[in-house]
């Protein structure tokens, strides 16, 4: 066999390095097999007896030296291939009673008492952390940046160079020369720190990301569900009036029979019936399509939601007064895409103190040996570049650019962010007078008509106050409601503004287990 088939074979069972299988731009299992050519290679050079002490000597320090330092810390290609109908069947077979979503659940300290009942705002909203796929694209975006620390933290690899040759005229004492030498990179200024400075900024930016995620998912959900709340709450209090009217149009017949009053009189009564009845059916045609936005904002298919109820409290609360100043002032500082600005600007700082610090050349240090003809020979060099046509000028003055460009996104976002907030502010505080002033009436319509009911037991009074009265109360109860949904739209925009009080659990950070395969 020769020495060119004893090289194919081994390489043949490891693999070619031309494979199609790998990676496109090499992998590092690609760069063992290449060192494991060398190696092979070298062991199965025919050389010349004078020369097989030498060559021995180098093979053993050099090569298998680096062949154990090297091979253990060799990374191989792992497939992981996606199918987009299984995909669509994961997804697909989501639901809210999924033992992970209870596992989560209970790891944020919330517990449903059974499987029936009903989902409430903060359960839903973990529920979205556990399946909504914008928050697993932050997380995985917060990985790639981790990763960049270690790439940052890495140190530039020593390398070797040997260089064998043969003197043709020369047979005595040996014809042969052989060059061994090092270059060994030592990085100055601290650029390593400097880089993994960087890299921390730029994660610390992607974590931050997250939770600025985490608060559209849950704006997204509380929306979605704050409108099926709307619907249902209207359905019954149209259900009401509908009711109120038809007892007044029933009535009414009955004097217009007797010519007490005029058809148009009558007309008008009939029209506004029925304006109520159609709005009776674009409140339940809203309560049916209300459940498909509440699902897209959890991370779940449209069915996945039949046959499960819902708990409102969260709606039917009278807005709070809220501190203008002290919200104000927590928000502007401590928003998560306020503090991902501020880490953005550090990076930046970073990214600049890095291309100064470029402006120093590296040390090379350049350990050799060589044998010639006989003769064994050592030295030790020293190698710079030479910092003479540019000192990194350009690169550093982009990154002044960059940090200004930085601190101006920054002014930027705190002013828009102020902005959201006292809009958000001013409206929710309109919509709570607004509360404020519609619910004396409306407890004041009620004991109205309470009254009127006892005046007809007692005779006093016709039916037909007593259905003007519950007709009052009814229309005065849909406008009452009406503000409360004002109020509980401005409540949601504020929330999202101040990022605040909901307190959000660490858990957005870190992947829930199996998430991604339910």
């Amino acid at each position: 066999m020769t020495a060119k088939m004893r090289l194919a074979a081994p390489l043949k069972r490891h693999g070619s390095i031309n494979n199609s299988d790998q990676p496109e731009g090499g992998y590092s299992g690609v760069r063992c097999e290449r060192f494991h050519f060398l190696i092979l290679k070298l062991l199965a050079c025919r050389v010349n007896p004078p020369m097989k002490a030498t060559i021995k000597c180098i093979k053993s320090w050099w090569f298998l030296g680096a062949a154990c330092l090297l091979a253990p810390g060799c990374a191989h290609y792992q497939p992981k291939p996606i199918s987009a109908e299984q995909n669509l069947a994961r997804i697909e077979g989501r639901t809210l009673n999924d033992p992970g979503v209870a596992q989560y659940l209970r790891e944020c300290k919330l517990e449903r008492a059974s499987e029936s009942a009903p989902w409430n705002l903060e359960m839903l909203t973990r529920v979205a952390f556990y399946y909504h796929p914008d928050l697993e694209a932050a997380r995985a975006k917060w990985a790639v940046a981790k990763a960049g620390t270690v790439t940052a933290g890495q140190r530039p690899n020593p390398s070797v160079t040997v260089s064998p040759a043969h003197n043709v005229t020369t047979v005595t004492p040996s014809p042969w020369m052989v060059a061994a030498s090092l270059d060994v990179p030592m990085e100055t200024a601290g650029k390593r720190g400097k880089r993994i400075a960087l890299a921390r900024q730029l994660s610390e930016a992607a974590r931050l990301s997250i939770a600025a995620t985490a608060w559209e998912v849950r704006a997204r959900l509380r929306r979605a569900l704050m409108e099926m709340w709307a619907a249902e709450a209207q359905e019954k209090l149209l259900e009401q009036q509908l009711a109120a009217q038809q007892e007044v149009v029933r009535l009414l017949e009955g004097q217009l029979a007797a010519g007490a009053i005029t058809p148009a009189e009558m007309t008008r009564k009939r029209i506004l019936r029925e304006q109520t009845r159609l709005a009776l059916v674009e409140a339940r045609n809203r309560l049916t399509l209300a459940r498909a936005p509440l699902a897209q904002a959890l991370g779940l298919p449209a069915r996945a939601l039949e046959g499960a109820t819902f708990d409102f409290a969260e709606f039917n609360q009278t807005p709070r007064e809220v501190p203008t100043e002290e919200a104000r002032h927590r928000a502007l500082l401590s928003r998560a895409d306020v503090l991902g600005g501020l880490a953005e600007y550090a990076a930046s700082e970073a990214a600049l103190r890095l291309e100064i610090a470029k402006q120093y050349p590296d040390i090379h240090l350049n350990p050799g040996y060589e044998f010639d003809q006989g003769d064994h020979k050592w030295g030790v060099g020293l190698g710079l570049e030479l910092p003479i046509l540019n000192q990194n000028r350009g690169p550093i003055a982009e990154a002044k650019a960059r940090r200004e460009e930085a601190a101006a996104k920054f002014n930027g976002l705190q002013a828009r962010v102020l902005g959201e907030i006292e809009n958000a502010l001013t409206a929710y505080e309109a919509a709570r007078r607004k509360v404020s002033a519609a619910s004396p009436l409306v407890e004041e319509l009620d004991r109205q008509e309470r009254l009127t009911e006892r005046l007809l037991e007692a005779g006093e009074v016709s039916r037909q106050a007593v259905a003007a009265a519950r007709l009052e109360q009814a229309a005065a109860a849909l406008a009452l409601f009406d503000a409360k949904v004002k109020a509980q739209e401005a409540a949601g925009q504020l929330e999202s503004a101040l990022q605040s009080p909901l307190e959000l659990p660490a858990a957005w950070f870190t992947q829930p287990q199996n998430a991604n395969l339910k």
